[in-house]
């Protein structure tokens, strides 16, 4: 028997096989839950199907978090296939490239409008078309970074949208919390990923990470899985509106020591 027999998974955000995204789903997957997937149009057909295709999952639809129709259209569907959403994953954030290089001043108005929105803003869309469908024992997770809450080079934008994204996880968390809905996030040090190499310098970081977190070793998407089986199952019921790391220990230090 699985932690999550019987639960019902919907999954925003995978792009590939080395998404974090897709790290989560297969040991959600592993663990007995029954899975959705959903990802930009672009990427599911060349990418995501045959993903899906190789755990047999059926569920696979294209979603432009930035809209709302998009949104809507893709419950409606898991609703009348599923019914009820026990655990929601949202694993997706964007920023324009140049604006993840050089100074954050120098971000525009823009840039900074569409990365808060799809990057942080969603998580809320998200939870909106999912609250009739949720149930007491319910969980929703979002994955964010250190770059919330501290200055990481060229992390930009992105760590003012994460900022906002794990305020909107501790707000979500106390409107659904009475109906017996948590609501986490999951901080995970570099991993490899679509996502991370459209940081500039994210090379250089990910290779002295290893020789700085306590663990001495880089994280990988089977660590942060692991940690969302967690929070998806009733081994966290008491959990609710925390930012979890997992970052070797990382985020506990105030210099790198090293060697």
């Amino acid at each position: 028997m699985g932690l999550l027999d019987g639960r019902r998974a919907l999954v925003f955000g995978v792009a590939n096989d080395h998404s974090l995204a897709w790290g989560i789903a297969r040991a959600l997957h592993a663990q007995g839950a029954t899975l959705g997937l959903s990802s930009v149009e672009a990427l599911l057909e060349r990418r995501v199907r045959p993903l899906a295709r190789g755990l047999g999952i059926e569920f696979v639809e294209p979603c432009d978090v930035s809209d709302d129709d998009q949104i809507a259209r893709v419950f409606e569907r898991w609703r009348e296939e599923h019914g009820q959403v026990d655990i929601l994953v949202h694993a997706l954030a964007f920023a324009n490239r140049e604006d993840l290089d050089g100074l954050f001043v120098d971000t525009t108005r823009a840039g900074f409008q569409r990365a808060l929105d799809v990057s942080a803003y969603s998580l809320t869309a998200l939870t909106r078309a999912a609250r009739p469908m949720l149930r007491p024992g319910s969980s929703i997770m979002t994955l964010t970074y250190l770059g919330a809450e501290r200055a990481v080079p060229h992390y930009n934008v992105m760590g003012v949208a994460k900022a906002a994204l794990e305020a909107s996880v501790r707000y979500l968390a106390a409107d659904l919390g009475p109906e017996g809905v948590r609501v986490n996030a999951i901080s995970a040090g570099p991993v490899r990923t679509l996502a991370a190499s459209g940081v500039s310098g994210f090379r250089d970081m990910y290779a002295r990470f290893r020789d700085t977190a306590p663990l001495r070793r880089n994280i990988t998407p089977d660590d942060v899985a692991g940690t969302a089986v967690w929070l998806a199952s009733d081994l966290s019921s008491g959990v609710t509106g925390e930012v979890v790391y997992v970052d070797g220990g990382f985020s506990i230090l105030g210099v790198g020591l090293g060697e």
